[in-house]
C-alpha cells in the first residue's frame, strides 16, 4: 500500500564546471569587483574599483566556459562627461535588469548610480540616510536587482559582529530596508544577485593567513526566518578574492552561478572566473 506524505526534497547541490584564469597585460586589467552575465551565459560585463567597464565574449565548449574575448573597455565617467576623478572609482556592485538598465555602487564615495552601458555615464541617485555613514572601505559591495525590478544593496559591514546587515531596497525611487540579513561567523557581503524565482544570493568571503574562503547563502526574503541556506563554504586558498556573482540559466533551463576575483591589482593573486551549476 503507498500511503501519501511527506515528500522529501533534494537539497541544493552546486557543482563546479569551470574555472578560468584570465590574464591580460593592459595597465586598466584587474580589480573586477561586479559582473553581469547575460541570459544565455553568451557575454560578461564587469566593472574594476578603478573605474573601468569592461564587456567580453564568453567561450563555450559544449557548455563549458573556456575562455574570454575581449569586446570594449571603457572609463566610468560622470553624467556630464569626463573620466571619474580618483576618489570616485571605487565601483564595487553591478546590477543590470531585464529591461537592460544597469545600475553601479561604489565605496569611497559611497553612492548608487545609474550607468549608461554604452558610454560609461553614471549618474548618482539618491541615497539611504544610513549610506552616509557608511565605513570608508567598507561601502556598498553587493548590488542586485530582483525580478520585480526593484534595486537592493548591501554594505561589506554590519558596525557590530552581532548585528545582521541591512538589505536596502529601492522602489518608486525611495530606499527602505527590506530585510537583515543574520551576520555569521567571519565572512563579509561581496556580492550578491536574485534568480527568476525572486530568491536572493549573498556571496561572502572571509580572509585567513592561508588565503580567502568564500561562502554563498541563500534567502527567500518573504519566507519566515528569510528561508535561509548555506550553498558553499570553501577552505582556505581554494579560490582567490571571490567578489562578484551573476545567475543566469540557460537554455535549457539549468540555473548556473558565474563568479569573479579581485586580484586587487597585486601580482601574486589572480582574475578568476568560477562557473558552478546549481541542482536541486
Amino acid at each position: 500500500m503507498i500511503c501519501a506524505g511527506h515528500v522529501a526534497r533534494a537539497e541544493p547541490v552546486l557543482e563546479l564546471t569551470a574555472n578560468v584564469i584570465w590574464e591580460r597585460k593592459e595597465p586598466w586589467f584587474g580589480g573586477f569587483s561586479g559582473i553581469e552575465v547575460d541570459a544565455q551565459g553568451r557575454s560578461m560585463t564587469v566593472i574594476s574599483d578603478r573605474g573601468r567597464l569592461v564587456t567580453t565574449r564568453m567561450i563555450r565548449d559544449d557548455g563549458r566556459l573556456e575562455g574570454l574575448q575581449l569586446v570594449t573597455q571603457t572609463p566610468l565617467k560622470y553624467a556630464k562627461g569626463g573620466q571619474l576623478g580618483p576618489r570616485f572609482t571605487d565601483a564595487e556592485g553591478l546590477a543590470v535588469g531585464a529591461e537592460g538598465q544597469a545600475y553601479i555602487s561604489f565605496e569611497l564615495t559611497h553612492r548608487v548610480a545609474q550607468l549608461d552601458p554604452e558610454t560609461g555615464q553614471t549618474r548618482v541617485l539618491g541615497g539611504h540616510a544610513d549610506f552616509d555613514a557608511l565605513q570608508i572601505n567598507s561601502g556598498l559591495e553587493a548590488l542586485a536587482i530582483d525580478p520585480d525590478g526593484a534595486l537592493f544593496a548591501l554594505p561589506e559591514r554590519s558596525g557590530e559582529e552581532t548585528r545582521p546587515f541591512p538589505l536596502y531596497a529601492r522602489r518608486a525611487g525611495q530606499w527602505d530596508i527590506a530585510a537583515r540579513i543574520p551576520r555569521r561567523g567571519p565572512f563579509l557581503p561581496v556580492g550578491a544577485d536574485f534568480d527568476s524565482a525572486g530568491r536572493f544570493y549573498l556571496l561572502e568571503r572571509a580572509l585567513t593567513p592561508l588565503g580567502f574562503r568564500s561562502r554563498i547563502r541563500r534567502f527567500n526574503l518573504a519566507a519566515p526566518a528569510l528561508g535561509e541556506a548555506t550553498l558553499l563554504t570553501t577552505g582556505p586558498g581554494r579560490f582567490d578574492n571571490l567578489e562578484g556573482l551573476s545567475i543566469w540559466e540557460d537554455a535549457q533551463g539549468h540555473r548556473h552561478l558565474t563568479l569573479i576575483s579581485d586580484d586587487n591589482f597585486y601580482r601574486i593573486q589572480r582574475t578568476q572566473i568560477v562557473e558552478f551549476t546549481l541542482t536541486e
